[in-house]
């Protein structure tokens, strides 16, 4: 399974992008991106939209991606992971039923 940062690079490379030319429509400095790709970096939401539009993600795909990935690494060491995932997901669908409600 791939990284976030991999699929970045992986798509930047397949496009013919270079770093640079990602790193300005991204407004962050070429070493940054480069740590994004090589997963010694985050980046942000803001980012992963961003890279959606430039390098023609579905954006709905790459934040799910992105997200997951964030939750993946929170709780990768945790001996009951997955039950936790599925707690959070009886919660998740609580919260947006309630949302709707109010």
């Amino acid at each position: 399974m791939k990284t976030v940062g991999q699929i970045i690079r992986a798509k930047r490379e397949n496009l013919g992008l270079l770093l640079r030319q990602v790193a300005s429509y991204l407004d962050i400095d070429q070493a940054i991106l480069s740590k994004i790709e090589r997963n010694e970096r985050k980046p942000t939401k803001d980012n992963i939209i961003k890279l959606a539009e430039i390098l023609e993600f579905d954006k709905e795909d790459l934040l799910v991606q992105y997200m997951s990935e964030k939750i993946a690494y929170e709780i990768a060491e945790e001996d009951y992971a997955s039950k936790v995932l599925k707690v959070a997901e009886q919660k998740v669908k609580y919260l947006k039923s309630n949302l709707i409600k109010n």
